[in-house]
C-alpha cells in the first residue's frame, strides 16, 4: 500500500506564495521555528511508525532545499523521497496522491492551508485521511466551532468574537485569552492578565475566559464505523503571556482519564453532520476543571489533523498507529495494540526525536 506523507512545512510549504505572512518572514520567526519543529517531529514519528507496517510503502515530499533528513535504516527500501522544487509543493502534492492508496497531510489551518491541501489532493484522485472540506472549514473557525459545540450542549469558555482593529473592552473580565481565529501552534496566542489591555490586531480574534484546570490533548481515529479514542495527554506549555506548547504526558488518572474521553466524544459528535464528517485524525484540546463530576470542563477547540501528540502516541503501541489510523479511515476496525493506561513517562518535540524523561518538564 503506498501512502504519500505531506507535511506542509517539510515539503515545501514555507516557500509557497503567502506563507512569510504566516511564519513572519525568511527566518521563519516565533511561529515559523515552532510549525518547522513540530512539522520534523511529526513526519519524522510517521516515517519510524509507519515502517512497522510491513503493507505500507511510502512517498515522502521534501523541500529540495531541505538539508533535514528523514530517520535512516530499516526501511527495506519503502521509503522513496521526492524532492519538491520551489513554488511546486501544491502541484507535486496532487501528483503523489492521484497515485496513491492513502494521502497523509499535516499542514497548519490558517488561511485555509489545510482545507486547500486536502481539497487539491482529493481532486486529484487522492484518497486523503482527513475530515471532509466541511468539517475542517468548521474545526478551523474557532469562533464557529465553540458555537456549534454550545449549540451541541457541549461546554465551552464563555467569550465571542473581537473585531479587527477593536480594543478589548475594559468591562472583559481578566484573566482572558485571544487567539487567532483560525491559528494552530499558539498562532496569536495571549494570555490577557487582570488589569491588562489587548492591543487591536489586524485580523478578528476570539477572546475567551481564562479557564483553569489541567490542559488535555485527546487524539481520535476517526472513520464512517468507529471512533477509536486514544490515551489523553496532559499538555505543557511554557509560562508568561504568550504561551507555546512544549509536550505532554501521559499520567492523567484514572477519573480524569475517563472524563477526557467521555468529552473528546462529545465533542466531535457534536460537531459531526450528515454533511461534515470527521475522518481521519480529530485531536480536541480541553481543560479539565477541579470538580469531580466535571461540571466545570471546558472544550477549547477541535483539531481537524493530525496533532503533535502523535509524537507521543505512536510509541506506546506494538504495531504502527498509523496503519490504524489509515484501517479506521477507511471503513474498517482496528484494534490497536496500545493501552488506554497511560504512563508517567514525559514526551517533549525537539526536531526530529522525541526526548523523554519523568520530571515534570520531560527533563532528560
Amino acid at each position: 500500500m503506498r501512502v504519500v506523507l505531506h507535511e506542509w512545512c517539510c515539503s515545501g510549504g514555507l516557500r509557497s506564495a503567502g506563507a512569510s505572512t504566516l511564519v513572519g518572514g525568511d527566518d521563519g520567526g516565533p511561529l515559523g521555528a515552532d510549525l518547522v519543529t513540530e512539522g520534523r517531529a511529526m513526519l519524522a514519528a510517521l516515517v519510524r511508525d509507519g515502517l512497522r507496517a510491513l503493507d505500507l510503502e511510502f512517498t515522502v515530499l521534501l523541500d529540495h532545499e531541505s538539508a533535514w533528513l528523514l530517520p535512516s535504516g530499516g526501511d527495506d527500501g519503502r521509503v522513496a523521497v521526492v524532492r519538491v522544487p520551489a513554488g511546486e509543493e501544491r502541484s507535486c502534492l496532487a501528483d503523489a496522491s492521484a497515485g496513491a492508496d492513502w494521502t497523509v497531510i499535516v499542514a497548519p489551518e490558517t488561511d485555509g492551508i489545510l482545507a486547500d491541501r486536502v481539497g487539491l489532493a482529493c481532486a486529484a484522485g487522492g484518497r486523503v485521511a482527513s475530515p471532509d472540506i466541511p468539517f475542517i472549514a468548521l474545526a478551523s473557525d474557532k469562533q464557529a466551532t465553540v458555537m456549534a459545540l454550545a449549540a451541541a450542549g457541549v461546554a465551552v469558555p464563555a467569550g465571542g468574537l473581537l473585531p479587527a482593529g477593536e480594543r478589548l473592552a475594559d468591562a472583559f473580565r481578566r484573566p482572558a485569552v485571544a487567539k487567532a481565529r483560525d491559528g494552530c501552534g499558539g498562532d496569536g496566542l495571549i494570555i490577557v492578565p487582570p488589569g491588562a489591555s489587548l492591543p487591536p490586531a489586524p485580523k478578528p480574534r476570539r477572546v475567551e475566559a481564562f479557564i483553569t484546570g489541567t490542559p488535555v490533548g485527546v487524539s481520535s481515529l476517526c472513520g464512517p464505523a468507529e471512533t477509536f479514542v486514544l490515551p489523553p495527554v496532559r499538555q505543557r506549555f511554557s509560562s508568561g503571556p504568550h504561551p507555546h506548547y512544549l509536550g505532554g504526558d501521559l499520567s492523567l488518572d484514572g477519573a480524569l482519564r475517563e472524563r477526557a474521553i467521555a468529552l473528546a466524544r462529545r465533542a466531535i459528535a457534536g460537531l459531526a453532520a450528515p454533511d461534515r464528517q470527521p475522518r481521519g485524525w480529530v485531536g480536541v484540546d480541553m481543560i479539565l476543571g477541579s470538580r469531580d463530576d466535571g461540571d466545570d470542563d471546558r472544550v477549547l477547540e477541535i483539531n481537524p489533523r493530525l496533532t503533535t501528540s502523535f509524537v507521543g502516541l505512536a510509541p506506546l503501541g506494538t504495531a504502527s498507529l498509523l496503519r490504524a489510523l489509515l484501517a479506521v479511515a477507511g471503513g474498517g476496525a482496528f484494534v490497536w495494540p496500545g493501552t488506554l493506561s497511560g504512563g508517567e513517562g514525559a514526551f517533549a518535540v525537539v526536531g526530529d526525536r522525541v526526548p523523554r524523561g519523568t520530571g515534570e518538564h520531560g527533563e532528560e
